[in-house]
């Protein structure tokens, strides 16, 4: 049975769902992981030049910590772990996606904030 939603308690879960988006990080891990992708903790690394060990290993945990990605650890030495998307996870490509191209359909007038000098 599907939630019944006002508006108060339709941008109340809106702004759950940004909070646990938020960070400079997140997003940029997951569009790493979509698609099936499984990536080393090594790899992540590699991938998103200027994040720190700690600042990855804070943001990989909370989004597992919130079921958006999965986390596996082989018993070998040196420690191998992997990071997938879990299934929940992947169903947010799409809002991702639609989010993307309702941004490119913004006005052109009222342009996004450059994020290219970054």
């Amino acid at each position: 049975m599907a939630k019944t939603y006002t508006p108060v308690t339709a941008a109340s879960d809106v702004e759950t769902i940004f909070k646990m988006l938020e960070g400079r990080w997140k997003l940029i891990i997951l569009f790493h992981l979509f698609g099936g992708k499984v990536q080393r903790y090594s790899d992540l690394e590699k991938l998103i030049p200027g994040i720190s060990q700690k600042m990855l290993a804070q943001q990989l945990r909370q989004l597992e910590a919130d079921g958006i990605i999965e986390r596996k650890v082989y018993p070998v030495v040196p420690p191998k772990v992997e990071y997938r998307m879990s299934e929940w996870g992947q169903s947010l490509c799409p809002a991702l996606d639609a989010l993307l191209k309702w941004a490119e359909a913004r006005p052109k007038d009222s342009a996004l904030p450059d994020t290219n000098n970054q």
